[in-house]
């Protein structure tokens, strides 16, 4: 069987959803953290922090000079197809992948954040 390219990029996760798994994996994850593991500008990290901020998944609080985000238990999926599920399971799964060897945002165990 031939080969056929795919006509387009894409993944099957989110920028949405895999920055929200982080920031359930770590509260304390800097913007330019996120923007290296999503592989996106620090300013594409920033909206769509912003976006899941005005949307309700998220809160973010200022401790000094750092920002601490807190995930908002029982928040649903957006789409209508799945929006009575709640993204728990979904940001379970996606925090609990290790990401490659080499990258900025090293899992951790929950609980255990840096200085």
């Amino acid at each position: 069987m031939e080969r056929v390219e795919p006509r387009t990029s894409w993944t099957f996760v989110t920028h949405h959803a895999r920055i929200l798994a982080m920031i359930q994996r770590d509260p304390q994850i800097r913007l330019r953290d996120l923007a290296a593991a999503c592989q996106v500008t620090e300013r594409a990290a920033r909206a769509i922090v912003t976006d899941l901020e005005s949307a309700g998944y998220l809160t973010r609080e200022r401790h000094g000079r750092r920002n601490r985000y807190q995930v908002t238990p029982g928040t649903a999926f957006r789409h209508p197809a799945e929006g009575h599920h709640k993204i728990e399971n979904l940001l379970e799964l996606l925090a609990n992948l290790a990401p490659p060897e080499g990258t900025a945002a090293s899992p951790l165990p929950r609980g255990d954040h840096p200085g």
